[in-house]
């Protein structure tokens, strides 16, 4: 068979990648969340009094319950505003790497007692 009579290359449609894209960014606002909510309830007495949700777990249950619902408002906000659109998902990877990356760095207890 030569060259001039294969088949022409398939086309490749472009399929909406907002809701993907979605899920990626909230999993890192929601990772950041549980960081910042967890210093500011070491860091804060006042903060830390108001997680207390459930006496025996004491901040951690309102710190973990606070940043799933953050998680969850940021996945439906970005889900239905980015759903039907293609996004530029390097750029959101990025933008979640980074909030995971500081969310740990956060977490670190030699960084967490520099505030």
């Amino acid at each position: 068979m030569s060259a001039a009579s294969a088949s022409p290359a398939p086309q490749v449609r472009n399929f909406p990648n907002g809701g993907g894209a979605a899920a990626v960014l909230a999993a890192g606002i929601g990772s950041f969340a549980v960081a910042l909510f967890a210093l500011l309830g070491d860091k804060i007495n006042s903060f830390k009094t108001m997680m207390i949700f459930w006496k025996p777990t004491g901040p951690l249950s309102g710190v973990t319950t606070c940043a799933i619902l953050v998680w969850l408002v940021a996945w439906v906000f970005l889900y239905r505003r980015w759903s039907p659109r293609m996004v530029n998902m390097g750029r959101i990877r990025t933008v979640a790497l980074v909030l995971l990356v500081v969310s740990v760095l956060l977490t670190f207890p030699p960084i967490e007692d520099l505030f």
